[in-house]
């Protein structure tokens, strides 16, 4: 079950190093601690110096100049790193002739020397995200065909999650063939945490995986839906009644329970008395115990211990003795679980004898909690305060992040523990390598609107000019940007994004139905012409490609805080007596799924 290596790094590199470097950047690098937490992109009009001007080194501010934004984000995103590497090399060598050609790069200069550092750090510490295609079977003979996901099991899925779930489902189906080869007692159920409409536990209960999965999930209309499905993907059958057709209609059915139009109990001999609906519909499992099956399992995990979970699983007969029942061998999956499930997820590996194995995908980082409270790192904060994430930040929740003993206890210059606040777990959440050009032009354009119209709102005293960075209690990058009150917009209907006037119109009729700012938007907005916003947008067109560039920054660099929170995961499980092998790869491929990576854990037999 040993990986050659535990981690997705790059060639040479040794997790133990990787760890210790990892740790060593992200409470060091200043620039990393701003792009990632200490600045937001609604303050990018309203300081004095503008953020762009504020944040970046002059030498940085020079070269974009010169080159397109499109070939900026080929330079963080698509250059070789080799090719990162020698033009590193080359504006260290001192040896090198005064008269000696400068070193270019793709027709322009030579990016400055921080840049080319800040870059490949940034290039270095990101886990890679390399899917090598369709996971090879190790254990089994199936072809590549037969891990299609067939049409009626399928059903509902868009490709994105089709792709997930076909390459997932093999993922897990391997993975339980390697471990009941090491193991005394086999893998006899999966149990899915947050399976919501259980595309996948329906794919691995259906041939030729034929898995006991147990559906965790704690919304009733979803199973209530996957169970829909079931039927569908011929996992359960509807039961087929036979009724006297005229008598049902009537009311009369023998032994049904009736009820009357006006809703109060009745008999049959009533002449208004109707059947409930929702008996019309009755389903039964297939009993065959040799295919696979889906139990559903109502509750709301708020923490690794599945007892209530476990009590409700049947005692299964074990192929190596097969007249005594033991107790069933459980693998924990999840597939995009939501902030802290996936630590619920990881933690029932220990909590829990039963269960032996884990293999969960994360996402939504955004709504991780923090374990140790606000970032406590002591630099100029370029971002006001806000009460909400003040109080989400200073939360202190033990099932935050980070898990592991190693990243919360880490000592560096600024303090103790590693941090990351909602702003740079919500950007670790996008996905720039995936950005095409159409994508960057419509989401750049927006963000330029929203910052413009921030600017708006400050000149026309909706929001207050924020504070001093050099005035901020305690320095720290914390809480919502911008002075005054939390203005959220959200999305607007897609005419609204058709020019910078539009878009103000829009915004200011859906702020004007705010309950707590609404009427003071409505009264300070009064007598913006549409002449007015215009001159709005031609003073600041320039300003777009500044704050595209800072955007494509703040996401370039939030993939270094995605692979810390999975980092620590991992680490999480190292630490752990009862674990036996840990690991981390990537099981989709990233153009279609970018949250790809599995953190799967192994407990000692």
């Amino acid at each position: 079950m040993l990986q050659e290596c535990p981690l997705p790094l790059q060639e040479n590199t040794a997790d133990t190093d990787y760890v210790d470097s990892l740790l060593s950047f992200i409470t060091s690098s200043d620039l990393f601690q701003r792009l990632c937490g200490g600045i937001h992109i609604l303050d990018f009009l309203t300081q004095e110096p503008d953020l762009y001007n504020a944040v970046l080194p002059q030498a940085w501010i020079k070269w974009f100049r010169l080159a397109e934004i499109s070939d900026i984000l080929d330079f963080f995103l698509r250059e070789d790193i080799t090719v990162i590497e020698t033009l590193i090399a080359l504006n260290n060598d001192s040896s090198r002739e005064q008269n000696d050609s400068l070193p270019t790069w793709h027709g322009l200069p030579c990016p400055p020397s921080s840049l080319l550092n800040y870059v490949h750090a940034i290039r270095r510490h990101a886990l890679l995200r390399n899917f090598k295609g369709r996971i090879q079977r190790r254990t089994s003979n199936l072809s590549a065909s037969q891990g299609t996901l067939p049409r009626h099991v399928a059903v509902g899925m868009k490709p994105k999650k089709i792709h997930e779930v076909e390459n997932f489902v093999q993922y897990i189906d391997n993975l339980m063939a390697d471990i009941d080869k090491s193991i005394t007692q086999p893998i006899s159920y999966v149990v899915d945490f947050g399976s919501g409409q259980n595309y996948l536990g329906r794919a691995l209960a259906s041939p030729p995986h034929n898995k006991r999965v147990i559906a965790v999930e704690s919304k009733e209309h979803n199973i209530k839906g996957a169970k829909n499905m079931d039927i569908t993907a011929k996992l359960v059958e509807k039961q087929k009644i036979i009724r006297n057709k005229k008598q049902f209609r009537m009311g009369f059915q023998t032994g049904d329970s009736l009820q009357p139009l006006d809703g109060t109990p009745g008999t049959a001999g009533s002449t208004l008395y109707i059947r409930p609906k929702h008996q019309s519909t009755i389903v039964a499992p297939k009993v065959d115990s040799e295919d696979g099956n889906i139990r559903y399992v109502e509750t709301c995990i708020e923490n690794g211990d599945l007892s209530t979970v476990i009590g409700q699983i049947q005692p299964v007969h074990s192929p190596k003795n097969s007249t005594l029942p033991s107790e069933p061998g459980l693998m924990v999956i999840s597939l995009h679980s939501c902030g802290n499930l996936i630590h619920h997820g990881l933690r029932s590996l220990i909590l829990n004898p039963s269960v032996k194995a884990v293999a969960m995908i994360g996402c939504c980082y955004n709504l991780v909690t923090e374990r140790l409270g606000p970032p406590t790192f002591k630099l100029p904060s370029l971002r006001s305060s806000n009460l909400r994430l003040d109080q989400t930040s200073s939360a202190c929740d033990p099932h935050g992040f980070p898990m592991s003993e190693r990243f919360a206890t880490y000592k560096h210059p600024h303090g103790e523990g590693i941090r990351f606040n909602i702003t740079a777990r919500m950007m670790a959440c996008q996905a720039p390598d995936n950005w095409t050009a159409i994508d960057c032009e419509s989401f750049f354009t927006r963000h330029f609107y929203r910052a413009l119209l921030q600017r708006i709102f400050l000149d026309r005293g909706i929001v207050e000019k924020p504070t001093d960075a050099t005035n901020t209690a305690g320095g720290s990058p914390r809480g919502w940007t911008g002075a005054g009150p939390s203005l959220t917009i959200g999305s607007l209907r897609k005419a609204c994004y058709a020019s910078f006037t539009a878009y103000v119109r829009g915004a200011i009729a859906k702020l004007a139905e705010d309950r707590d700012h609404g009427a003071k938007i409505t009264e300070h907005m009064k007598g913006l012409t549409n002449e007015e916003i215009k001159l709005y947008e031609e003073k600041y067109k320039y300003k777009k490609k500044e704050l595209s560039i800072i955007w494509s920054l703040m996401a370039f660099s939030a993939s270094v805080v995605e692979s810390t929170i999975v980092v620590d995961r991992w680490m999480w499980l190292k630490e752990q007596e009862e674990v036996e092998d840990c690991w981390v790869e990537a099981v989709f491929d990233y153009k279609q799924s970018p949250r790809n990576l599995v953190v799967v854990g192994i407990k000692k037999s």
